[in-house]
């Protein structure tokens, strides 16, 4: 059946259609039993109002459009709690986009948001460049979340990814260990500082030539594939500093698989403390990154752009911290020396 109308809630409640509008925009000037009398028709009507319209009108829509690079990683969908947990204290909405772990991807819904007149938009783990996010800027507030931006257009939001992979190379160094390989998050957002955090705290601790770096993706796939090749290098790492958690899990399931021991044989440590890696069967010695507190952070930041409190380029800082579980102990050739 077709859609209810203003026109038809109008009939139904006996008055002019400039009535049913007033009380749909929830104007004062409307007495309680006429207002009752428009509530109650366009409720047996099944009415709703027409949100594009209206918002149209007022030209703002109440509305933030979140893109998203990857929605298979728990980080990204723990961020989006917080954006969401914001979003509803401020009294604005969220629409979702997916990046597929593509530019292609993240263009094509930043393109449908604009289409969808979002009031602003919060970019979570961005693949795309620096300057066409600015070039977004010049459209819509736009907030990037584990990406680095610098510029007085773009509010970002970040943790201190570089201290994060030092946290997790001391650990490990304070363990015992010497040969520390690290497999990398690829072009993913924050993969470059964690790669540059892991290389100055090796070299920092004289092992600039334990230093090992495999190439990799924020994915499962890639970090099993990653194990794999560490593995079969002939030189077998004591441990192995993952990039971020989900690839973390993927390295795990491979050295199992090889029947080997962690963190017996190879000590392993993830990025992100996604709440998978404090089961008890996974127990993985972690970087915490505040997803929630970032996500909070990045609807505050879009909410100022769009009020008119800020105009200028807000870049928070995050500390990230070392969360110690199982996945990491003393090199077994030191036990009990």
């Amino acid at each position: 059946m077709p859609r209810p109308t203003m026109e038809d809630v109008a009939r139904q409640a006996g008055v002019s259609r400039a009535l049913v509008s007033l009380v749909m925009r929830d104007a004062p000037n409307v007495s309680a039993a006429r207002r009752k009398a428009v509530r109650d028709a366009a409720s047996q009507l099944g009415y709703r109002p027409n949100a594009l319209a209206r918002n149209l009108a007022s030209r703002r829509t109440h509305t933030l459009g979140v893109v998203v690079n990857d929605l298979h990683n728990p980080f990204f969908a723990e961020t989006v709690d917080g954006l969401q947990s914001g979003a509803t204290e401020a009294g604005y909405r969220i629409i979702i986009g997916n990046g597929c772990r593509s530019e292609a991807g993240e263009s094509s819904a930043i393109e449908t948001f604009l289409d969808y007149r979002v009031d602003a938009m919060i970019v979570v783990g961005p693949l795309l460049s620096a300057a066409r996010l600015v070039s977004v800027s010049e459209s819509i507030p736009i907030v990037a979340v584990g990406r680095t931006v610098r510029s007085w257009a773009v509010d970002t939001v970040n943790s201190d990814e570089a201290l994060g992979a030092r946290l997790a190379v001391d650990h490990l160094i304070g363990l015992g260990h010497r040969d520390i390989a690290h497999i990398d998050g690829g072009r993913g957002a924050g993969a470059a500082p964690r790669r540059s955090g892991y290389r100055r705290a090796m070299k920092a601790a004289g092992l600039a030539d334990m230093i090992r770096v495999v190439m990799g993706l924020f994915t499962e796939s890639s970090g099993a594939y990653g194990a794999e090749q560490l593995l079969a290098s002939g030189r077998r790492p004591t441990a192995v500093f993952v990039a971020n958690d989900h690839s973390a899990i993927g390295a795990l399931d491979v050295i199992e698989s090889k029947g080997l021991s962690i963190p017996g044989d190879i000590s392993l440590v993830g990025y992100d403390n996604i709440s998978a890696s404090a089961l008890r069967h996974m127990s993985l010695t972690t970087i915490d990154q505040p997803r929630t507190e970032m996500g909070r952070a990045a609807c505050r930041l879009a909410v100022d752009r769009i009020e008119g409190r800020s105009v200028e380029g807000v870049h928070h800082v995050v500390e990230p911290s070392l969360v110690v579980r199982s996945t990491t102990a003393v090199p077994r050739h030191q036990v009990g020396s």
